[in-house]
């Protein structure tokens, strides 16, 4: 068993200093550097529910060694960090945390993957929590059992809302809370990283980084890269036992994060598609069928309000619609772009 010390001061040891100049800022007393999985989790500003994610990792039904490799995003303030040194060093968890001064979504998340790949050359499973969600008691082993028994190169699995406000629940079959599947078994493509496991020659097959940096700000970096997995043959299993709850606050439910986000949803939407399309015929095609969605939508709206009885759930394509026809004019938001931190 390779052991690797971390010393007095995790911050000064080479042996696990990432890529790309990131510091390792903290750091278990020891690590293993056979250890075959590891749980990224990328960290913005969300110090106390991070303890949650970290807690419900140490919590985990398994008998298999894994490590954690945690992520701070925001290199001005790092509170998540803070929260990570105290649960590394009582090794409730065994891991590292590192710091990507580079703010954004996908900067967050190659790093992470980065982080772990070079850290535990020999990790055959990298698995995704994101720092507001909890993983159930057989989380790991469920995803982990699923990749073994299939061969599948890439398993996803549920993340289900667990709202604030009571009255929030009326939304647990929104579009944009509802996991992509209801059952186990093979599927065609994931489009989420926020519970997923993904196997080590994935990275190999598609390159470092891992997410497109276009969709830094905007996010969709996922579905991106899930849709290049399905590209170049890769296979997929859904686990839909293997839950992950995520904290949805009140500013999540309001109207109007949710029209943001079905904005979003459509411009990514029209961003994955547009790097499929290679010629100039298939682009022009594509800003055709994102038009064409926009009267579409309003015969799926109509038999969504029928079906769920809730407006804010019936407007979620239209407005899906009308995001990818604006990303396809050049218009599109940008929420993983943080405002300056106050001092």
């Amino acid at each position: 068993m390779k052991q690797i010390s971390t010393g007095s001061s995790a911050e000064q040891t080479p042996a696990l200093r990432p890529q790309n100049s990131r510091k390792v800022a903290a750091a278990s007393p020891s690590l293993d550097s056979s250890i075959a999985v590891v749980v990224c989790i990328p960290c913005f500003r969300r110090p106390q529910h991070l303890r949650l994610t970290l807690q419900s990792l140490a919590s985990q039904r398994t008998g298999r060694r894994f490590a954690v490799v945690i992520v701070e995003n925001d290199a001005e303030e790092r509170a998540s960090l803070a929260v990570a040194a105290d649960i590394l060093a009582r090794e409730d968890l065994r891991g590292l945390c590192v710091i990507e001064p580079r703010q954004g979504n996908c900067h967050a998340i190659n790093a992470a993957f980065e982080t772990a790949l070079a850290t535990f050359p020999t990790a055959a499973y990298v698995l995704m929590i994101d720092d507001d969600e909890i993983a159930s008691p057989d989380w790991l082993e469920q995803m982990l059992d699923a990749a073994e028994t299939t061969g599948v190169d890439v398993v996803g699995g549920p993340v289900w809302p667990n709202f604030d406000d009571a009255l929030d629940r009326r939304l647990r079959h929104h579009p944009a809370f509802r996991p992509a599947y209801d059952a186990s078994g093979p599927v065609p493509v994931i489009f989420g990283c926020g519970n997923c496991l993904i196997t080590r020659p994935v990275f190999a097959r598609l390159g470092l980084p891992a997410f497109d940096l276009r969709f830094n700000f905007l996010g969709g970096g996922d579905t991106d890269f899930f849709v290049r997995c399905r590209k170049a043959g890769m296979k997929f299993h859904w686990v839909a036992e293997a839950i992950i709850t995520e904290s949805v606050p009140r500013s999540r439910t309001n109207p109007a994060w949710l029209a943001l986000r079905a904005l979003r949803i459509g411009a990514i939407n029209y961003h994955v598609q547009r790097k499929l399309a290679e010629t100039a015929w298939s682009k022009a095609r594509l800003i055709l069928k994102m038009l064409a969605l926009l009267p579409l939508s309003l015969f799926r709206a109509v038999w969504l309000g029928l079906a769920e009885r809730t407006t804010l759930i019936a407007l979620h394509p239209v407005i899906v619609a009308a995001g990818s026809a604006l990303a396809a004019i050049g218009f599109e938001p940008q929420p993983y772009k943080a405002s300056k931190i106050r001092s």
